[in-house]
């Protein structure tokens, strides 16, 4: 045996072997790396993308959060104002009815004072003709002067 032979048939063998893997073998295993790697770009991208729409997310839901503290505290000043308002008013109302209540009350000690002051005349009226008869010893008839004590009394 030569070893030259050998060498030469070891290397076309290899030649073959070599040759049949790049046309048959090669080929699939390249085409599944292929795959694995586009898949694990692909799962990249996606986590990527998830972690944008997560942050996405946050920023939304901060962003409604600030706009409900922002309504919240908007209706609470409204109320506060409107609760303002609502006791103003009721003092107003309370001022009105009171100025009422008053005036009434003025009204009503007026009408007071003019019935005793009427009463008063009468009874002065009647106390000056009894003191007119009893000066006179004499009957004076009502009748005939009380147009003059009506008089009298409209005077005073």
């Amino acid at each position: 045996m030569n070893i030259n032979m050998t060498l030469i048939g070891q290397t076309i063998a290899f030649a073959i072997f070599v040759w049949f893997c790049i046309k048959y073998v090669w080929p699939p295993i390249s085409n599944a790396l292929h795959e694995r790697q586009k898949k694990i770009a692909d799962g990249l991208d996606a986590a990527s993308r998830a972690n944008r729409d997560l942050e996405l997310a946050q920023e939304r839901a901060e962003q409604t959060l600030r706009e409900s503290k922002e309504q919240a505290s908007q209706i609470l000043e409204q109320a506060n104002k409107r609760s303002a308002q609502m006791i103003e008013e009721a003092r107003e109302q309370a001022r009105a009815e009171g100025e009422r209540l008053v005036a009434s009350a003025r009204s009503e000690i007026e009408q007071e004072v003019n019935r005793a002051k009427d009463e008063l005349r009468a009874q002065v009226s009647y106390l000056a003709v009894m003191g007119a008869e009893r000066v006179l010893e004499a009957s004076v008839d009502e009748q005939a002067h009380r147009k003059l004590l009506d008089e009298l009394a409209a005077e005073l």
